[in-house]
């Protein structure tokens, strides 16, 4: 099997096409990158900016230049001796009439060739459209819809009529009742859909990827590019969504036995990855204990402080996180809670002498969730893994204090880890599904904008009740890991690139600083309205961007405006509160222009202390066990908040003259370079070698060894100059 030595990952679209990634591949070449990682290339959703809303797996998607496209891309990559590695979706595919297998569904019913594909809920009834602006009735008594012979357009959207459907068409209420699907208003979607979500998005549609039938379709143009040596390695998202990720993992190694694999698995505590067969995780286990190791405890500490004096804020972010569960799993989810009630009804009722009322079940269930603590168990039909049967006697224990009858939870439990019917697997599987999705909406799209003392702990899988760590930390870490995962500390899903948030861990360093950027903004006229959590979450924002391009004050009210909707608390995505909205807008265009006119004496210097830090963090990535993955643009300096921010296009021309830069781009295109070809050179040091981390006066060294052969790289993060944050031996 060929393990990649270095990988770099390019986002399509927006401009960015096959073409454009060929011209990328002599600069890869230069830098010392062995493989091109892609974002998805199937065809997507029009006007679709991530290729996350896949329609048509079995096509690649024209508008990135087709198979044509892409078999040029393949062919120069080739010849340059570079490796492709491209993200599969197998979890969703879009819920929308633009793909191809759901439009025969909708057409055909359960005698569509597709209808097993989905995760349709068929026992509750039609198939739930939630695209609608108004109720069906009230745009019918409008005069808003009227029927062809095979479509039924209803206020400009046209749904296709059953294909077997012979009735009356001037009818038009019996019409649509006949259906297999039925178009509801939009607002139905929260707790009314009938199929698989991805989280809690509507538009995306859980497929049947654990049968057979359905793993074939998903995966057919994949396997090909694979086998006729077009596509060197596979990162498959979302891996905790699906049913089995264990049994899928194990068809797709058969399928491909000599294919590197990498899963977007994200371990939280002490979680390690299941015995899986793949290479690793694609890396935000590595970000987050770079940046733990990278940041002041005492910094942290002191400003952690301060913000809950200043906020009143609860002592932990864990119990700011139940919170955020409880709604989330109430509101953004009661459609999967809804199903989870219904399943677990139905598996009740196939036990003799036992008849929970839905209210006990209800509380029961959303007691488990509540208790959760990570992603999911891995439970199946193979044997359980003791560290589930664990994991779920302890979730069951909590669960069950604070409930008045406790038995529905210890009776879930047992289905859980024991079932013994059809009907109690059902709910396992569910459930499983359901955890994921709730921890993830609740820490990362909730809590993790509202807890704001110190945001570059508000990461994917990180905790920010421990957002340090120390040498030792980090050598356990180090020497725990396969050598073959990728180490990444910039996605298109992290929060912050890379850059922004080592200026946000100069946060702690300079905890002073830090104060005083708060203490100037709280003094501006347009703060009087804005939340004290805000303004920290506002302040730290725009540090994180400052003096880095134009449009800053745009850019920031952008992203406070997602941030603001994240929350929930002052607004959100379904009623946004626009006069609530407007006086964060008002502050954050303030804070930028009294920057602007003056800046505080405090903003250079925890700009210098993350340029530091960003050198760090750049030689850590490159010296650990693991591959390292660099996010196109992050050669040089990246500084983006969280999507769409983060996935802008870059400019090729420029990255390609950052060796010859001065300050802290160019000084981390040449680290970057220089341990590349160290590991080029060397690459038995960094899949074989021994991991020793030592500290000592203030720096940080990680030395690899590997028989006669050693490197050493020395972290200074208190330099002045991020020319000298980073010492490289090589013997």
């Amino acid at each position: 099997m060929r393990i990649p030595t270095a990988t770099y990952r390019l986002q399509l679209r927006d401009g960015v096409d096959f073409d454009a990634a060929i011209a990328f591949l002599p600069h890869l070449t230069d830098m010392g990158i062995s493989d091109l990682y892609l974002s998805p290339i199937f065809t997507a959703a029009p006007g679709s900016t991530h290729g996350y809303d896949v329609t048509d797996p079995s096509q690649i998607d024209p508008v990135l230049g087709g198979r044509d496209g892409f078999d040029r891309l393949a062919t120069a990559a080739q010849a340059a001796g570079i490796g492709l590695i491209i993200d599969i979706v197998p979890n969703h595919t879009a819920f929308c009439l633009d793909n191809p297998w759901l439009m025969d569904v909708l057409r055909h019913g359960r005698n569509s060739a597709y209808c097993g594909h989905f995760d349709i809920h068929w026992d509750e009834g039609a198939l739930i459209l939630p695209w609608l602006t108004a109720p069906f009735e009230a745009l019918l008594t409008d005069g808003k819809v009227h029927a062809t012979e095979d479509t039924m357009v209803i206020d400009g959207l046209s749904l296709p009529l059953r294909a077997d459907d012979d009735g009356d068409r001037s009818d038009l209420a019996a019409l649509h009742d006949r259906q297999v699907w039925r178009a509801v208003h939009w607002q139905r979607e929260r707790d009314g859909v009938t199929h698989r979500r991805f989280f809690n998005v509507t538009g995306l549609i859980g497929m049947r990827v654990g049968q057979q039938p359905v793993f074939d379709d998903m995966h057919a143009l994949t396997i090909d590019l694979v086998r006729n040596g077009q596509v060197q390695g596979i990162r498959i998202d979302h891996i905790d969504g699906l049913r089995d990720p264990a049994a899928y993992l194990d068809r797709l190694r058969a399928a491909l036995p000599e294919t590197p694999i990498w899963v977007e698995k994200i371990l939280t505590g002490d979680e390690t990855l299941p015995e899986w067969p793949v290479e690793g995780t694609t890396g935000y286990e590595a970000a987050t204990m770079i940046a733990r190791v990278l940041t002041d405890a005492e910094g942290a500490a002191t400003l952690t402080d301060r913000w809950r004096q200043r906020t009143g804020a609860p002592e932990t972010f864990h119990a700011m996180l139940q919170t955020a569960k409880g709604h989330v799993i109430r509101r953004d989810l009661a459609s999967e809670l809804r199903r989870l009630i219904l399943l677990a009804r139905r598996a009740c009722d196939a036990r003799a002498r036992i008849d929970p009322g839905d209210e006990a079940l209800r509380e029961a269930i959303i007691a488990l969730l509540m208790a959760f603590p990570r992603y999911r168990t891995y439970f199946s039909n193979r044997a359980a893994r003791p560290e589930d049967i664990a994991l779920m006697r302890d979730v069951a224990g909590v669960a069950a204090r604070d409930l008045r009858a406790p038995d529905e939870v210890d009776l879930l439990a047992r289905m859980i880890t024991h079932p013994d019917t059809w009907e109690e697997r059902a709910f396992r599987n569910r459930f499983q599904q359901v955890t994921g999705a709730h921890l993830a909406k609740s820490h990362e799209d909730t809590a993790g904008f509202r807890w704001t003392p110190v945001l570059a702990t508000c990461e994917v899988g990180a905790d920010p009740d421990h957002p340090t760590a120390d040498a030792g930390d980090l050598q356990a870490w180090a020497r725990a890991q396969p050598g073959t995962g990728l180490l990444l500390t910039s996605s298109h899903d992290t929060k912050r690139s890379e850059d922004a948030r080592m200026r946000l861990i100069a946060w702690t360093h300079l905890p002073h600083d830090a104060l005083t950027l708060l203490e100037g903004t709280a003094a501006l006229p347009q703060a009087g309205d804005v939340p004290a959590d805000v303004q920290w979450y506002l302040v730290q924002a725009a540090l994180a961007i400052w003096g880095t391009g134009d449009g800053l004050a745009d850019r920031l009210c952008d992203h406070m405006t997602k941030a603001l909707r994240e929350a929930d608390q002052i607004t959100s995505w379904t009623h946004p509160d626009a006069v609530a909205e407007a006086r964060v807008m008002d502050l954050a265009r303030a804070v930028m222009a009294a920057w602007d006119a003056s800046a505080p004496p405090a903003l250079p210097r925890l700009i210098a202390r993350g340029a530091v830090l960003s050198m760090c963090q750049l030689a850590l990535k490159l010296s650990l066990p693991g591959i390292p993955d660099i996010y196109r643009g992050c050669e040089g300096t990246h500084f983006a908040l969280t999507d769409p921010d983060n996935r802008l296009p870059v400019d090729l021309g420029a990255l390609r003259a950052l060796d010859a830069e001065g300050g802290l781009a160019g000084a981390k295109r040449r680290l970057l370079g220089e341990l590349l070809t160290i590991r080029a050179r060397h690459p038995n040091l960094f899949t074989r070698g021994a991991t020793q981390v030592t500290a000592s006066d203030g720096t940080l060294t990680v030395r690899r060894s590997d028989g006669d052969r050693s490197l050493s790289v020395t972290l200074h993060p208190h330099a002045d100059d991020p020319q000298d944050a980073v010492s490289v031996s090589c013997a």
